[in-house]
């Protein structure tokens, strides 16, 4: 084992990564971020991720992929060959150990090669297994490949996002499957928790869309109850107003009046009587956006955005920049919460992550892990794991 204690909740929880790409590596990532050791089991090829590029860094014999990295810190890795007889007895050997088996193959491979539901429970009945299908593992399209994009457009994300119906958008970065990661993980959690009553694993099942379906929120009950279709609604919000980004003499910025109590209080620094009849309750600031928003960005135009930004915090309107990556990986906010570690990579040297998105009380600062620790490079923990399975009964 790579260090005799994690820290954290799942400290002690032995995790098999077998997926690849990003929806499950996020699910085991943030197994690892919460103490668990997780193994990623790979083939002779890596992770499809390691060759997604660019940017990657290092000399050419010893590339690594920044997208990977973004998915697969506090891993091992090993090779494994699965239609090799000796490798998959190490693959056996591990599941006996295991807690957790995470994969992410098409419906019925894992079944064809030898490691069916059934089979996994009779090598280990306390398994937890967490399976992440594209469209789910049943019904009538469980058999389509599942890719984040493709995802987003079915579920219907790409049809409320953007500034016109045109031009459906998608979020920009892999959402759907980032989110069928953190539900998977969710539901390997609460597996765990029940098998300390009943004493045996069960097999958890998600989707990319599940995902995005899960997170319409207000879009969907906006169909589902109210029968109205929603659209897109750009950088403003369809149900709140004013709610959005607005222009400056410089840069743009966001401000929120998501009560009647802000709205009375921002409506004067922009030269508006909080009471004026078109613009009296939410509903009629929504009904009228358009031309609220003409009124704002008129004032807002005389000043640069330090200026409002400054004003509206005086008031106590909710308000925001609009920062570039590079920009929040500096400011000093993110930093204090913990979201930038540093960690030492086996080729790479010293680098900076981002990091785990929890905080518990005795580790305020790096998640719930004594140590964090880098991506790991393809086959890394070869020999160190082989070795431990043989000294282990």
């Amino acid at each position: 084992m790579t260090e005799s204690t994690t820290g954290g909740p799942l400290d002690g929880i032995l995790a098999l990564d077998l997926t690849r790409a990003l929806a499950g590596p996020h699910a085991g990532m943030m197994l690892g971020d919460l103490g668990a050791r997780v193994i990623k089991i790979e083939s002779t090829t890596g992770d499809d991720s390691r060759g997604w590029g660019p940017p990657f860094v290092g000399s050419e014999d010893e590339r690594e992929s920044t997208y990977f990295m973004s998915a697969n810190r506090n891993k091992e890795s090993i090779v494994l060959n699965l239609k090799d007889a000796e490798d998959k007895d190490v693959l056996t050997r591990l599941i006996q150990r295991a807690d957790v088996l995470m994969e992410n193959f098409r419906v019925g491979v894992l079944d064809r090669l030898g490691f069916s539901t059934e089979r996994l429970h009779e090598l280990n009945p306390r398994l937890v297994v967490l399976s992440i299908t594209g469209f789910g593992h049943d019904g009538p399209e469980a058999a389509r490949s599942g890719y984040d994009q493709i995802a987003q457009g079915e579920a219907g994300l790409m049809s409320v996002t953007g500034s016109s119906p045109d031009e459906p958008t998608k979020v920009g970065v892999p959402i759907a499957d980032l989110l069928a990661g953190m539900n998977g993980a969710y539901g390997v959690v609460a597996a765990l928790f029940e098998r300390e009553r009943t004493g045996r694993g069960r097999v958890v099942r998600t989707s990319l869309i599940a995902g995005v379906v899960g997170i319409h929120a207000f879009q969907g009950t906006r169909w589902t109850v109210g029968h109205q279709v929603p659209g897109p609604s750009g950088n403003q919000h369809p149900s709140i107003a004013p709610y959005g980004l607005f222009h400056t003499a410089t840069s743009p910025i966001q401000l929120s009046c998501g009560s009647e109590s802000l709205w009375r209080s921002f409506a004067p620094l922009v030269a508006i009587d909080p009471s004026e009849p078109q613009f009296a309750t939410n509903g009629l600031r929504v009904t009228n956006k358009e031309a609220l928003i003409e009124l704002i960005e008129a004032v807002f135009a005389t000043q640069p955005a330090e200026h409002w930004l400054a004003r509206l915090e005086e008031i106590g309107t909710p308000a925001g920049k609009v920062r570039t990556i590079d920009e929040v990986y500096e400011w000093e906010q993110v930093r204090s919460q913990g979201l930038v570690i540093e960690v030492d990579h086996a080729t790479q040297g010293r680098l900076t992550l981002p990091g785990p998105v929890l905080r518990f009380d005795d580790n305020a600062h790096a998640g719930s892990r004594v140590h964090n620790i880098a991506p790991p490079t393809l086959g890394q923990h070869d020999e160190s794991i082989r070795a431990w399975l043989d000294e282990t009964p």
